[in-house]
């Protein structure tokens, strides 16, 4: 990343020092790690087609489910290829 930064300041003209800048690591692992929003669910029974039927109808990346062959909970996910992925709980 700092490199890219030089790169930059080199082909625009602006000193390296005006371009870099210096975070505070302990102040930015904290926003990171905040909560700020909560949901609470009420998990359908349904296979993982249906799943990922809703997912694609609400415009989602991901939808959480309660799997009706296994009784558990399971969650389907799209992934960076275009294709599904599913993550089954115990």
């Amino acid at each position: 990343f700092k490199t890219k930064i030089n790169r930059k300041a080199r082909e625009t003209g602006v000193p390296e020092r005006a371009v870099e800048v210096l975070v505070n690591a302990e102040d930015s692992e904290e926003s990171e790690l905040e909560i700020v929003r909560t949901k609470r669910l009420s998990l359908k029974p349904m296979g993982s087609e249906e799943a990922v039927l809703q997912m694609n109808m609400l415009g989602h990346n991901f939808f959480i489910f309660e799997d009706a062959e296994t009784n558990g909970t399971s969650i389907v996910y799209r992934r960076k290829d275009g294709k599904y992925g599913l993550i089954e709980t115990d």
